[in-house]
């Protein structure tokens, strides 16, 4: 068989997966889960000299928030604010560092998470809701995200 009957044989199949109509416009930011933003902080801004630029309190999410800015990413830290948090239950498990990256949708998280859902990604929300700064997230399952947990989110 001739190299271009080899391509145009699998090319149909190759096109179907690369068919993607969710518009991704930049990595929002990284989640990292800490145990203590105070304790942590520093080194963020006195060894790394980022500036922390707002803390927020997310109550549904229990968990308490700190932003600074490196380029154009964001870094959030996440302290938990009650034991039941994921963040805490994550942190009790041994894991520290980078929890989630999040991406920025243009188009809408609603319609980003019906497409990755036709595409058989396993979804922790099955809509939008409110998350720091007032944007909308939902959060996709890392067990189809190549074992990162993945933030979908809209201004």
């Amino acid at each position: 068989m001739a190299e271009r009957e080899i391509i145009s044989t699998f090319a149909p199949t190759f096109i179907n997966l690369k068919k993607n109509n969710m518009k991704i416009s930049h990595i929002e930011h990284l989640g990292i889960a800490v145990q203590s933003i105070e304790e942590s902080l520093p080194f963020f801004t006195d060894v790394l000299g980022l500036e922390c630029y707002a803390t927020e309190v997310v109550e549904d999410q229990k968990v308490k928030t700190a932003f600074l800015k490196c380029g154009e990413v964001k870094l959030e830290l996440l302290e938990p604010t009650s034991p039941e948090s994921t963040i805490q239950k994550w942190l009790e498990k041994g894991n520290k560092g980078v929890h989630h990256v999040a991406f920025c949708i243009e188009d809408g998280v609603a319609n980003a998470l019906a497409e990755v859902s036709e595409k058989g990604v396993r979804l922790i929300d099955q809509a939008p809701r409110k998350g720091a700064e007032g944007l909308n997230i939902a959060f996709l399952h890392p067990k189809s995200t190549c074992g990162i947990l993945t933030e979908l989110c809209e201004h």
